[in-house]
């Protein structure tokens, strides 16, 4: 006899609880699997019954996920927060959390999160590998800069992490300790070497081919740099995702948290459950884009008059959302909506 079973995942670095149940609720098979590939196709193929299962969204689901989709009738992922607040109790081990997570897959209430095709998870970690370069750059400039000054060596700040004028400052330092220099030289090499690594892995991206199209009709948007249109398309994968622009800008964290209770509503700071990938692209990007694109410098202006500045880029880089949804969910380059045409001026950067 045929029936559907209903299996629940609870997965660790080293190893995965499972429980196995039928459509009443009763327990065909518990247990545990090694976290390794050939182990879940060996369990996996043992199968007899179809089955549908899922387990909580981590660091290591994705991999897991790959290799038991082709097995499953369906197979999906929990957001953690949500799983953990319907599945709280007094006991937790990993036997329970498998039951729980197989009783929701089995009731139809796992809060089921979105998973992005392999490859663009596969792309979307190198971009943000390249995001922890570049922010390791960052530290090496400030260390040199502040070697400097715990020495009280003068230097110029505009200058200071040019190539020839490093080597001119490292020649005339003078009642510096050599141990200062020495360090100053390291961080110097540590700052090229980030450098050199960060572009490597950008012209790697851009030449993906899945990616050069929907890159250059994001670009159109005048404002949006290379950076800021890969992370739109990695972070946020399939656009059709998305039915509205508000689940769009909560999904990118710029919408402001809600908390109602006996009919009173109160709006909360940022929420902070988002992709934090994404909206720090997008705040940093919306800084830029009013230097550049006349449709956003007039949102800038309209919410800077009001008298708060950091509204105007939030402001901004929800603008910038709807545009980025709508190039990417229509297929088309950019064009100025009608109802925004502003006077054609030139801007350019301050």
């Amino acid at each position: 006899m045929t029936y559907i079973e209903y299996i629940g995942f609870d997965v660790h670095k080293k190893q995965i609880s499972y429980c196995v149940k039928r459509a009443d609720g009763e327990i065909v098979e518990e247990g545990t699997i090694i976290a390794r590939a050939e182990a879940l196709r060996s369990w996996a193929e043992q199968r007899r019954q179809p089955w549908r299962g899922a387990m909580e969204a981590t660091l290591f689901s994705g991999w897991i996920y790959d290799v038991l989709k082709p097995y499953s009738d369906q197979l999906q992922m929990g957001h953690p927060a949500m799983m953990k607040a319907i599945g709280a109790s007094k006991q937790k081990t990993d036997r329970l959390d498998a039951r729980k997570t197989s009783d929701m897959v089995r009731c139809n209430l796992l809060p089921a999160c979105y998973v992005a095709p392999k490859e663009i998870r596969d792309l979307r970690r190198m971009l943000r590998y390249r995001n922890l370069v570049v922010s390791q750059a960052v530290r090496m400039k400030n260390k040199i800069a502040g070697l400097l000054m715990e020495v009280g060596a003068s230097y110029n700040k505009q200058r200071l992490h040019g190539e020839c004028y490093f080597a001119e400052l490292m020649e005339n330092l003078a009642e510096v300790p050599d141990s200062v220099k020495e360090m100053l030289r390291l961080t110097r090499s540590s700052l090229e070497m980030f450098q050199a690594v960060q572009k490597k892995l950008l012209k790697t991206l851009q030449r993906q081919p899945s990616l050069r199209e929907r890159v250059q009709r994001l670009r159109t948007i005048r404002g949006v740099g290379e950076v800021t249109a890969l992370t739109w398309a990695l972070e946020v994968g399939e656009p059709q995702r998305f039915p509205s622009i508000a689940q769009a800008l909560s999904y990118c964290g710029l919408t402001a948290a809600l908390k109602e209770s006996a009919g009173k509503k109160q709006r909360l700071p940022l929420s902070k459950q988002c992709n934090h990938h994404l909206r720090t692209v997008l705040v940093e990007a919306a800084k830029l884009a009013p230097h550049w694109n006349p449709l956003l410098a007039q949102v800038h202006a309209r919410e800077l008059a009001r008298g708060h500045r950091n509204r105007a880029t939030i402001m901004v880089a929800r603008k910038l959302v709807a545009y980025l949804l709508a190039v990417d969910r229509s297929g088309q380059p950019f064009q100025v909506p009608s109802s925004e045409v502003v006077p054609a001026t030139e801007v350019r950067p301050d």
